[in-house]
């Protein structure tokens, strides 16, 4: 049996291990607290990175869903207006040569007609931003201009518009239907001005 001094010392004992065990125990779970924390607030940091890129990636789909919505109505009409420059066309037509034949100074009250026609419509494509290009004696523009022939024509620069064989036409800032033309020839040196 132990004595009361052997029995208070291995008490004693006792209780400092476990002191020590429990301070281990604390100072572990103090490591253990603070290694959370700090991976806490790395996933924080990376959480809110990853908040603000959705958040910057939604607002971008606004945007762009509302450019797209926005050019949608601006050029909805851009099939029907291609369409109704074959009637201008043709109207155009029915013009000319309703003057041709006018041999007398009267104006024919049907071409008169046919040209009242054209101008209402015209005033209307007009109205929902369909223009006409201006392309006779223009330089020729790849990006507006069809060239269909070149022609022989003195006085012209080279590639200069000489001839609209049908009208081009932009719906706002964009090529509905390009100019179909005829432009001056680049012109050759003769065979004799070469010679000295």
């Amino acid at each position: 049996m132990k004595t009361g001094e052997e029995y208070d010392m291995a008490t004693k004992t006792v209780d400092e291990d476990l002191d020590r065990a429990q301070a281990n125990s604390a100072e572990t779970q103090v490591n253990s607290v603070e290694t959370r924390s700090g991976d806490l607030e790395v996933e924080n940091e990376h959480l809110r990175e990853r908040l603000m890129r959705a958040l910057a990636e939604t607002e971008n789909t606004r945007r762009q869903g509302e450019r797209r919505t926005e050019e949608a109505q601006r050029y909805a009409i851009a099939s029907f207006a291609r369409e109704l420059l074959q009637v201008v066309d043709n109207l155009r037509r029915a013009i000319g040569a309703g003057t041709n034949r006018a041999d007398t100074g009267q104006q024919d009250p049907l071409v008169e007609g046919v040209a009242a026609t054209d101008r209402i419509l015209t005033e209307i494509l007009k109205r929902f931003g369909v223009e006409e290009i201006k392309a006779q004696d223009a330089p020729f523009d790849p990006e507006k201009h069809e060239a269909v022939l070149e022609i022989d024509a003195a006085g012209q620069p080279p590639r200069n518009v000489v001839q609209v064989l049908e009208n081009g036409y932009t719906l706002h800032d964009r090529l509905l239907r390009p100019a179909r033309v005829a432009v001056a020839k680049a012109q050759q040196p003769s065979p004799h001005a070469t010679r000295q």
